[in-house]
């Protein structure tokens, strides 16, 4: 059973007060998102489509930091989502991530991508204790992919692992109102729960854009444990494996993601 609590945001960024600026990044989606933490407020934002996060990434890491006021050498950890979302997006990110971690000595810290789209939906969406979040992410070949997360009053407890399904299985499993944050699928998410007179709120794509900002925010707390991740061995949560591994996997006896499913969903949150 997955358990995990992620506090509300002004409570992580009080963490942050007083600590070096911190960097946060996403490229796995279309949509590259970046912010930077400083003194445990937010010092600046950037979201913007491109058909190349590797082209784009080096300009506006630069544009970030000048919109900040700060250098380089002042950020004291970078902060990037490792996915799910797009294989080659998230490796653009993690590589740019570990090249500037390496080049100005500040730390690393991996963020599950799906964490920062939920905690921003939490801070968007006034909502009653116990209700809940539900990020949804276009996974392609049919399939999204999700994870679920419980309303608390400390902020979100994390009831699944991150998943890769196909969208009318995760809907066929709520059976309450929950929030739906995300891509255009969100949206089809909704269209399905609605035919079932099941209630539901989409939050606009922009949650999308701030993403980056949860993640630096979500770093900024590790950070203050004392906490980082291996530069050397840090790799993108794929939750689905790359094509290459694909043949390999495929014949293995191992637990489907429907059997996970149906695993998380008796333990923890048969009531949804």
């Amino acid at each position: 059973m997955t358990s995990r609590v992620l506090c509300r945001a002004e409570s992580l960024l009080a963490d942050a007060e007083g600590s070096s600026a911190i960097i946060g990044l996403d490229t796995g989606i279309p949509i590259a998102s970046l912010a930077v933490i400083k003194d445990g407020k937010i010092a600046a934002e950037i979201a913007r489509s491109t058909a190349s996060h590797g082209a784009a990434l080096p300009d506006a890491v630069n544009e970030l930091l000048r919109a900040a006021g700060i250098t380089i050498r002042e950020v004291g950890a970078i902060a990037v989502g490792i996915g799910p979302g797009s294989f080659t997006g998230l490796r653009i990110g993690l590589s740019y991530a570990k090249g500037i971690a390496l080049a100005s000595g500040s730390a690393l810290i991996g963020v599950p991508s799906l964490d920062s789209i939920a905690l921003g939906a939490l801070e968007a969406a006034p909502a009653r204790i116990g209700a809940i979040i539900c990020p949804i992410l276009d996974a392609r070949k049919g399939e999204v992919y999700t994870a679920l997360y419980r309303i608390v009053p400390d902020g979100l407890e994390k009831l699944t692992r991150d998943l890769v399904m196909p969208l009318a299985r995760l809907t066929s499993n709520f059976q309450g109102e929950a929030i739906l944050a995300g891509d255009a699928r969100a949206n089809d998410a909704a269209a399905l729960l609605a035919s079932r007179d099941i209630g539901v709120t989409v939050l606009a794509s922009r949650i999308l854009a701030s993403r980056a900002t949860y993640i630096a925010v979500l770093g900024a707390s590790r950070v203050a444990r004392g906490e980082s991740d291996p530069i050397a061995t840090l790799e993108p949560l794929y939750v689905r494996p790359p094509e290459a591994d694909a043949a390999l996997t495929a014949a293995s006896p191992a637990t489907t993601e429907g059997d996970v499913w149906s695993a998380e969903r008796k333990n923890s949150f048969g009531n949804i």
